[in-house]
Order: C-alpha cells, then structure tokens, then sequence
C-alpha cells in the first residue's frame, strides 16, 4: 500500500503535521503544497514545496495521498474549499490519529488531524476534514459535521450533533443532547446549555448569543 503524503501548507499546522506523521504514523512526507502566490522559498524543511495549481503535475494523485491540516481561520471557510479542491483534483486524503488518543472504533472520516489526548468514547462519528486538537472529551452517541474545529480542552457531551464548521474554543462545554448550528462559533471558556443558531457567536456561563458577531475575526 502506497504511504506517501503530500501536506497543505508552509506554516505551523504543516510543520506539525510533518512531525507527527514522522513520528506516530506509517506515512512518509514527500513534499508540501500551498498556491503559488504564497510560495516564497522552494522548500521547507529541506522538502519540495509544489504549487497546488501543479500539484497533480509533479505529484499525482494515484501515487500520492494528501493531507490538508489548516487551522479554522475565516471559520472554516478556507479549510473547507482546499479540501473540496483537492477532491476535485483527484486525490484521496489520509486522517491523522494520535497513537496517544483514545478511539472506541469511531468512525472517522478523511483529511483528520486528531491530537494525543483527545478521547472519543462509542457510538460518536466523526465528519471530513475535521481538527480535534489535544485534550479533547467527545461524548458518546454524536455526531460532528464536516469542517468542524476543536481547540484544546473542550467537553463535548453526549448525544451532540455539531453542524458543519463549528468553531470550538479552549475549554468550552457543551451540555449533553445539544445541537450546534452550522457555522456557530463557540468562545473559549463556554458553557453551552442550549442548542444555538446557525451562524452565530456564543459567550459566556451560561453562553448566551451575542448582538454583535465576532466570526469575521476567526
């Protein structure tokens, strides 16, 4: 079976995927990827850097996976068109998982970044495309969309349904049996009681939604 990935990305998030797929998985990096108008050297840690409009020139995709770990900047906007563009290309994308997280035969979907720590008990599917940084509870009985972003430390209750590209941040708590909406951006520290709205920003103990949004800013 073919073992070689490209990754999505010159910054942080692809740096650490090249460290974590050197050294918790079977995969081998090859190369990294990113648009040529964000191109500035021609490698980076000592590996090619492709243009993704050529990728499939110099890397192609019934040779190579790809892996696109991008953060959830734009709510998630940006990671979900890479994702869809690269599909669109061809390529299969791999999921990364922390030998160091707890998996209970989850189904999971593809292009994944799941850190150490992270603890997914039974009967909770996870989407494409979906970041669970480390320190992580996800409850048991749920469902989490595509494109979702978790930060670290967030607890996740049973019986959830998260909606494509939710945004979760550090240390927020969502009540068991909630729903969180499409695109719903959750403050670091939350507590959520109540399912929320598509679209929209909540804060706070209990979380109430906010007048003003604040998604334009992640």
């Amino acid at each position: 079976m073919r073992k070689e990935v490209v990754v999505f990305g010159i910054k942080d998030t692809a740096e650490l995927a090249l460290w974590y797929l050197t050294h918790d998985s079977d995969f081998t990096v090859v190369a990294f990827t990113v648009h040529q108008a964000y191109i500035n050297e021609n490698t980076f840690h000592g590996l090619p850097v492709v243009p993704f409009e050529e990728l499939a020139n110099h890397f192609p995709p019934s040779d190579y996976f790809l892996f696109a770990p991008m953060t959830g900047v734009k709510m998630n906007t940006l990671r979900k068109e890479v994702y869809l563009q690269g599909k669109a290309m061809g390529y299969s994308y791999i999921s990364y998982v922390s030998s160091k997280a707890t998996i209970c035969g989850n189904q999971i979907g593809e292009n994944c970044f799941i850190l150490e720590d992270n603890t997914l008990q039974p009967y909770t599917t996870i989407g494409n495309n979906v970041v669970l940084w480390s320190g992580n509870h996800i409850g048991h009985h749920g469902v989490i969309e595509d494109h979702v972003f978790f930060t670290s430390h967030v607890v996740l209750s049973g019986h959830c349904h998260v909606k494509e590209r939710a945004w979760f941040g550090v240390n927020a708590t969502i009540r068991d049996y909630t729903v969180i909406g499409e695109g719903c951006l959750i403050s670091m520290g939350a507590l959520v009681t109540k399912s929320t709205e598509d679209g929209s920003f909540y804060m706070g103990c209990p979380a109430r939604k906010q007048d003003k949004l604040a998604i334009e800013v992640y």
